[in-house]
């Protein structure tokens, strides 16, 4: 279960992210750098994202399935 609310804690993290730059690029001057912060760090979450499912696939805490089977 605990994999699971990390999956869902990064997924979510990397919207708030995605929001949060796409706020600052509207609203904020053009000499700030708050959009390339935003945007940097939703990078690193999706890069933690794919190691920890790679890390997890490898451990056996998750198990992936095909669709439709």
């Amino acid at each position: 279960m605990l994999p699971k609310l990390i999956i869902a804690f990064l997924l979510i993290a990397i919207v708030i992210s995605l929001f949060s730059g796409l706020f600052f690029m509207l609203k904020d001057s053009s000499q700030s750098k708050r959009t390339v912060r935003a945007l940097s760090i939703r990078v690193g979450l999706a890069v933690a994202l794919i190691a920890f499912l790679l890390l997890a696939t490898a451990q056996g805490w998750i198990h992936p399935h095909g669709v439709g089977r």
